[in-house]
């Protein structure tokens, strides 16, 4: 078995030494989904929750996490991200919110972890906002879809 990057010699935890590691272009796109019911997504693209504009809010939840990563995850390098989008789409079932997030930085370290947090507090928020008119909501299937890397 390989040898765990954030795990010592004596088996506590620790974090990875990317010191020696070279900057380079790095961006992370993750997906998640929030299942609804179709008369839920219906109040949140007619503007009727109560709570205000779902998706605006959910974005932004999503982008302010992906900056604050390395402040949620005990070993996450905080990073300096220089881009992050996070995206809505409604497929034709009608009965879920797909969200995806992306993450840009020029560093030694890569962003999957940044993507995956825009997703998970982008759905969080979903949840949250909808929470009143849905109690049957389910946040899931939060994976990474791609990490890609390239020299500066």
């Amino acid at each position: 078995m390989a040898e765990l990057s954030h795990v010592a010699a004596d088996g506590s935890a620790r974090m990875v030494d990317v010191s020696a590691k070279p900057v380079v272009l790095r961006e992370a796109v993750a997906t998640g989904e929030i299942r609804m019911a179709p008369e839920t997504l219906a109040l949140i693209e007619t503007h009727q929750m109560p709570k205000g504009d779902v998706f605006a809010t959910a974005r932004l939840a999503g982008i302010l996490a992906a900056k604050r990563t390395g402040d949620l995850i005990p070993l996450c390098h905080p990073l300096p991200i220089t881009h992050c989008a996070v995206d809505f789409t409604v497929p034709a079932t009608r009965d879920r919110v797909v969200i995806t997030a992306s993450a840009k930085i020029a560093a030694v370290t890569g962003v999957e972890m940044e993507a995956l947090t825009a997703v998970a507090v982008a759905a969080l928020t979903l949840y949250d906002m909808c929470k009143a008119a849905d109690k049957g909501m389910v946040i899931g299937d939060v994976r990474l879809v791609t990490k890609t890397k390239k020299a500066v």
